[in-house]
């Protein structure tokens, strides 16, 4: 029989208005990252594997439905709501919570919270991260995970497109 009970992943998604209260109960050193995390892949997956080893706990910040459309990534994005999007994110074992913001970036949250890492992908440096000055100010680390497979969602969406546009030529 199937448990049709309530998912253990769902503990580990977060209101923003109950965000800093649930990350003071996590162990330190505390992790946190963010993103879209549109559509979950390999890169995305090992990424969070690896922030996930430079602490205790891994704290992910997750783009609101507004805020990925004011990124630019396309009028049709995000792919996947909120919801659905932190929920896939808080059934990885590596993460131990998810928190949704609205803002353009995480900066606010970031700085209220004030991890002892914070991680981003290979592409960012401290100067091009929301957060990363005030992290360093007050002891904290940041880190830039190389990538170790090149995937990006915004090219899988691409490829998609540009498949769906030869069939409907043909």
């Amino acid at each position: 029989m199937i448990n049709t009970a309530t998912p253990y992943y769902s503990a580990k998604m977060v209101e923003a208005d109950e965000a800093l209260a649930r990350i003071a109960q996590l162990p330190r050193p505390l992790v946190f990252t963010n993103g879209v995390f549109d559509v979950l892949h390999r890169g995305h997956v090992t990424y969070l594997e690896q922030a996930r080893q430079l602490g205790a706990a891994l704290v992910v910040a997750v783009n609101s439905d507004a805020s990925v459309r004011r990124l630019n990534k396309g009028s049709d994005r995000p792919l996947n709501s909120l919801e659905d999007r932190m929920a896939v994110l808080a059934a990885l074992a590596c993460v131990d919570l998810v928190v949704p913001f609205d803002d353009d970036t995480p900066q606010t949250l970031i700085v209220a919270a004030m991890p002892n890492v914070l991680v981003k992908g290979g592409d960012y440096s401290a100067a091009t991260t929301a957060g990363a000055a005030e992290v360093m100010a007050r002891g904290g680390r940041f880190v830039a995970i190389p990538f170790q497979f090149q995937r990006s969602t915004t090219a899988l969406v691409e490829r998609i497109r540009a498949s769906a546009a030869l069939r409907d030529i043909s």
